[in-house]
């Protein structure tokens, strides 16, 4: 974990039960339990966007397993990359809060050992990790496994036991048998194009009993659907927990107003520096490995990038724009930073901004010239400066939600933190 310090702010300012006191003693227009309100309430629209594009995906999958081709296969994955458009800008709710960060696994675990699952390339990918005695189980191809000593019935493949007994079997978190990244390899397969142009390229009949490649077609269709519904499943739940006395509203609002601010903030710096520019970016820049991106299988990384940093420029400034065009809006974050202090607000907002028109630039290159994989590729230099003009911009917007912090008077942050930035020697130990 990475501490962010916040010194006292040098305005005289208190958060009450009705308002902000700002500078120079004046009530403020903006209220934090307002503000609060519409972080839940656009929770809220995430998540059932969310939902509705997973829906879409669970009937464009249904489809595909009726009626296996490569139109069909081709619909799917156009489903599974449109439902990952709401799911991304929700990511800021992770990390402040324990509800979602709990449940984020379930639906978006990452990376995963994909041998768990199916048939793999042995020659790229190997045949045993010494971290993972299921590294190449091929629940797919068995009937049985053997877990921590005990045998395991896997005849059946049901949404049941994908979650209960399979995601994180043995207690090895890249065992992933849940979520999108478990449905984008079975629709994709590997990607075994390493730096080079393409993505995985599994063929529809890998889903057609009748006319089978890759074996136990049957099978692979029970846990493309099981997988599927379970993602709708988890979504309902979600979308539960942010509705108007849901667990998840609750739990914010329980907080208190300062508590509730600390938790948005939060949860900003924490997906600002060490998830986003971290983990999912620093990372594989360092080690120039096409493995390293977030949707390795369908070389989605660029947009799934750019919509989790515009999660949290949609938290900041209270402004969603839904799957339907619809607008959700209110009192923000920005808001309450400006009548404390209008300097830290300009910073954060300009911040914000150059982010944006980085993660664009990142977005832009991945839709019209090379993918993610290839952007982080050693030897690119062009490509290489592009991801890392967005980490930078990433790391630097996170030291102006330190200041954001500071100006509301909250406690100070502990945001997630990341050896590739903290500590780059440690990452080729």
């Amino acid at each position: 974990m990475k501490s962010i310090r916040t010194t006292a702010a040098a305005a005289v300012m208190a958060l009450t039960t009705t308002g902000v006191l700002s500078a120079t003693g004046a009530l403020a227009e903006t209220k934090p339990a307002e503000v609060i309100s519409t972080y839940a309430d656009i929770a809220l629209a995430g998540y059932e966007d969310s939902l509705a594009t997973a829906k879409v995906l669970d009937t464009a999958i249904d489809k595909l397993i009726a009626a296996p081709s490569q139109e069909t296969l081709e619909a799917a994955r156009q489903a599974w990359f449109a439902a990952r458009v709401p799911y991304q800008q929700t990511e800021v709710y992770r990390f402040g809060n324990a509800i979602v960060d709990d449940w984020e696994g379930r639906v978006n675990a990452w990376p995963l050992d994909e041998g768990l699952i199916d048939y793999v390339d042995a020659s790229s990918y190997g045949t045993q990790s010494d971290e993972n005695e299921l590294y190449t189980a091929n629940i797919i191809a068995n009937t049985s496994l053997t877990i921590n000593g005990e045998t395991v019935d896997v005849t059946e493949i049901t949404p049941d036991l994908l979650q209960n007994t399979l995601q994180e079997a043995g207690d090895v978190e890249a065992n992933v048998a849940t979520g999108y990244h478990a449905i984008e390899f079975l629709l994709w397969g590997q990607d075994l194009n390493g730096t080079d142009a393409g993505a995985g390229a599994r063929p529809a009949t890998d889903f057609d009993p009748a006319n089978c490649t890759g074996g136990h077609c049957d099978r692979r269709v029970q846990f493309l659907s099981s997988a599927s519904k379970l993602l709708v499943a988890d979504l309902e739940e979600m979308v539960g927990n942010w509705t108007e006395g849901g667990a998840a509203r609750e739990a914010l609002v329980a907080n208190g107003e300062a508590g509730a601010l600390r938790t948005i903030l939060t949860g900003m710096g924490s997906l600002s520096y060490g998830e986003l520019a971290g983990e999912r970016m620093k990372l594989g820049l360092l080690l120039h490995d096409p493995e390293e991106e977030h949707d390795c299988f369908s070389d989605n990384t660029h947009n799934s990038h750019y919509y989790d940093a515009l999660g949290i420029r949609n938290i900041y400034h209270a402004r969603y724009t839904r799957v339907d065009g619809s607008v959700v809006e209110g009192p923000s974050i920005a808001a309450l930073v400006r009548e404390a202090d209008a300097s830290v607000a300009d910073e954060l907002s300009g911040k914000l901004e150059a982010t944006h028109a980085a993660f664009t630039e990142l977005k832009t290159r991945g839709d019209e010239s090379e993918a993610y994989d290839q952007m982080i590729g050693e030897g690119n230099e062009e490509g290489n400066a592009v991801v890392q003009a967005a980490i930078d911009a990433l790391v630097d917007q996170t030291r102006s939600i330190e200041r954001a912090v500071a100006a509301l008077n909250l406690e100070a942050l502990e945001v997630e933190g990341s050896d590739s930035l903290d500590n780059p020697g440690a990452v080729f130990e």
